[in-house]
Parts: C-alpha cells; sequence; structure tokens
C-alpha cells in the first residue's frame, strides 16, 4: 500500500504524508500519528484512493474538532477532504454544500446572502461532512431542520444520493456509518431580514464567549446530553466541575468541556472522561455517552 502511494503521489495533486503527526492537527492538540495521511484534492482522485483502500481501515476527519486520537495513533489511513471539496452555490431555493466548508463559513455565506436559520452553524467548529453525519446542532438548531439530501460515497464505493428523511437524523446521530465519506449537503432556505439574522449572530457569539472556553485547547462538547438532561449540569453536580486528569481538566466555565492545559496525552483527556462517566452514574445512574469520536490505540 505504502509503495503504491508513493508511486502516483507525483501524479496527484492530493498529499500524501507517511507518520503523520495526526493528534496535533486536532482541537485538543496531542494524540498519535497515524500510518498514513491523505489530503484529498478533489472527488476523481478521492475514487483513486478509495479503490486503493478496499482492504485497508480509513477514517475521515473533518476540521479535527470532536475528536482525540489516541496516543498509539492510527494503524490506518486518516483522509481528509481538500480544496475540491470547498465550494458553496446557491441553486434555485437550494444551498449546496461541499463537505470540507467550515460550519462557521457557511453561517458567514447565509449572512452574506441574507438567508436565515443558518446562525447556529456559527457556533459550530466543525465541518458540514461532520455536521450531516452527527446532525450538528445548537441554540436550539439542528442540521436536519434545514437539510433536503446528501451525495455521498457510501461504504461500498458507490457514489449515490439520500434524502434526508432516509438518514434517521436524530440528536447527534445519523445511520451513516464511518466509512461513508460525506462529498457534498442541499439545504432548502429562505430569504430573512439583514437585521434579525445579525443580532441572532452576535447572540451567539456573546452566548459561546460567555460560557464557553473557546480560546482553550478543546474540543467542544464532550459528552451527549442524556434525555431530559443537560450533561453539564448533570457533571458538576457530581462535583466533576474542575476535576483534573494528569494535565486535562474540565473547564470551570462550561463542565462539558475538557481542556488540554498544555502537555496533556490524549490518555488523560479519556481518563478524566472515563472518571466523569463514574461519577455522574453513581450519582444519578445516567450513563453519559461520549459526543467525541476517539480514534485509535
Amino acid at each position: 500500500m505504502i509503495d503504491e502511494l508513493k508511486k502516483i503521489s507525483s501524479k496527484l495533486e492530493s498529499k500524501i504524508v507517511f507518520n503523520k503527526d495526526i493528534g496535533k492537527e486536532t482541537w485538543f492538540r496531542t494524540g498519535g500519528k497515524a500510518k498514513i495521511f491523505i489530503s484529498v484534492h478533489n472527488e476523481k482522485e478521492l475514487d483513486i484512493f478509495l479503490n486503493m483502500l478496499k482492504n485497508e481501515n480509513f477514517f475521515v476527519i473533518g476540521a479535527g474538532t470532536n475528536l482525540l486520537i489516541r496516543d498509539k495513533g492510527y494503524n490506518g489511513v486518516i483522509l481528509k477532504l481538500g480544496k475540491g471539496f470547498n465550494k458553496i452555490e446557491i441553486i434555485n431555493d437550494y444551498v449546496k454544500v461541499g463537505a470540507s466548508i467550515l460550519d462557521s463559513n457557511l453561517s458567514k455565506f447565509a449572512k452574506i446572502n441574507s438567508i436565515e436559520n443558518f446562525e447556529f452553524y456559527s457556533g459550530i467548529p466543525g465541518t458540514i461532512g461532520g455536521a450531516v453525519k452527527m446532525n450538528a446542532g445548537c441554540f436550539g438548531s439542528e442540521t436536519k431542520d434545514i437539510l433536503t439530501k446528501v451525495n455521498l460515497i457510501n461504504s461500498n464505493g458507490k457514489n449515490v444520493e439520500i434524502p434526508a428523511d432516509n438518514l434517521h437524523l436524530k440528536y447527534r446521530s445519523s445511520n451513516l456509518k464511518d466509512q461513508d465519506i460525506v462529498i457534498s449537503a442541499l439545504f432548502k432556505f429562505t430569504y430573512g431580514s439583514a437585521k434579525l439574522i445579525d443580532e441572532k449572530l452576535k447572540y451567539i457569539k456573546n452566548e459561546r464567549n460567555k460560557k464557553q472556553p473557546i480560546k482553550e485547547k478543546t474540543s467542544g462538547s464532550t459528552f451527549k446530553n442524556p434525555p431530559n438532561h443537560f450533561a453539564a449540569e448533570l457533571i458538576e453536580k457530581s462535583g466533576c466541575k474542575g476535576l483534573e486528569y494528569g494535565d486535562a481538566i474540565v473547564s470551570d466555565l462550561h463542565s462539558n468541556f475538557l481542556i488540554n492545559k498544555g502537555r496533556a496525552s490524549a490518555a488523560d483527556i479519556e481518563n478524566l472522561g472515563k472518571k466523569i462517566i463514574e461519577k455522574v452514574f453513581n450519582k444519578f445512574n445516567i450513563l453519559l455517552d461520549w459526543e467525541i469520536k476517539l480514534v485509535g490505540e
């Protein structure tokens, strides 16, 4: 596999790196290496790589949010969609968005064009591909509220279009598999008041600045909210605010955010999460479910 990639690398626009220190590319800024990392330039080259990867483990990442690469790394191929998947265009009453577009950039595009109901994406650190897969949302809105259909390459290597209704989009989940690669998403939209859109964006920005440690090495919400509960509230009432493990700590600003103070290993962060799960379960008999993705060994 490595020899094959070396042979074709000079003929492609995609960037191939062996033994890539991928953990440093996540928002936690820690973790292990990937055996092979490929920044895929466009869909044509993605098809080439997928044909080569039929018997290989691979994983697709976006902006490196909601992701923890374990310290021993990932013994396979990590794909990241590049410039060829970074396009936004209005088609009649829909917005077509490439999978590598940042959620915040889609929100900016919507603001410039006075398109409403996309404001919540300004508060989500990630890409549209990830937002579709996990039905990302915040401040009372979710991806499923505006998503119409998705173009993807499924786990069988086929390029398909799937209506949003067939994705079983629920709270922070869908029926898409890890090996299903979102290429683009189609959103329905309506035009709105530029003033109201701007007010919503300012509100979200102010709320995040006040309540989330957005300037720290963190990966966003660590755990999903259990039914009828807020994870942050359960964590705080379980005495976990400020809890530490190694150089990882629970944020004083928002208890559902774990922070790398500077030298935390991926194991520090994962073990801190496990301590939180144990404490919350012992107090409330509620089992927290990870929202961040744990990858590797």
